[in-house]
């Protein structure tokens, strides 16, 4: 377990994870939506986005958390360790929730992110197991199926999951 993409909605416990599994491991974690976006929530160049992420991925050790469906075969591909965080929309929602009113709805410490909740955000949240889910697992299906993979579907699943990689992972 040493490169490690971990996937889901916005507010599903990426960013927590995914930090606990790098802190483990040794390495640091990648967060894409810092990547992703500038200060002003302008969107980074689609080829230049992807090109960052083959850099990233050749790395001997890594941990990226993100959705991003248009790149994720990128980081699948080289993966061996898939986390997909499919949790229900109201877990999600009370996540992002809790992470705005711990960063009082400023900066994320964790990642360096502004939290940005619009209506459009909060419907994509809402659908996402339907509209987003389905194509997740194609794509993990079609590109990570050499990979360690775990879909989690409660925060207890995801924090027994953390426990039992910890257990494993090498020091």
């Amino acid at each position: 377990m040493q490169r490690i993409a971990i996937i889901g909605c916005g507010g599903s416990g990426k960013t927590t994870i995914g930090r606990q599994l790098a802190d483990k491991i040794g390495t640091t974690i990648t967060h894409l939506d810092v990547v992703y976006y500038d200060d002003q929530w302008n969107k980074m160049d689609p080829a230049k986005f992807a090109a960052l992420q083959e850099e990233l991925v050749s790395a001997d050790s890594w941990v990226i958390d993100g959705n991003y469906a248009g790149t994720l075969p990128i980081r699948l591909k080289r993966a061996d360790t898939v986390i997909f965080l499919d949790l229900p929309a109201t877990t999600c929602l009370w996540g992002i929730a809790q992470r705005r009113m711990k960063n009082r709805g400023g900066q994320n410490d964790a990642t360096g992110v502004y939290d940005r909740i619009t209506w459009g955000f909060i419907k994509y949240v809402w659908g996402y197991r339907k509209e987003m889910a389905p194509r997740v697992r194609e794509l993990i299906a079609e590109h990570g199926q050499h990979a360690d993979v775990h879909i989690v579907t409660s925060r207890r699943a995801a924090n027994r999951l953390v426990a039992q990689l910890a257990a494993i992972a090498p020091a």
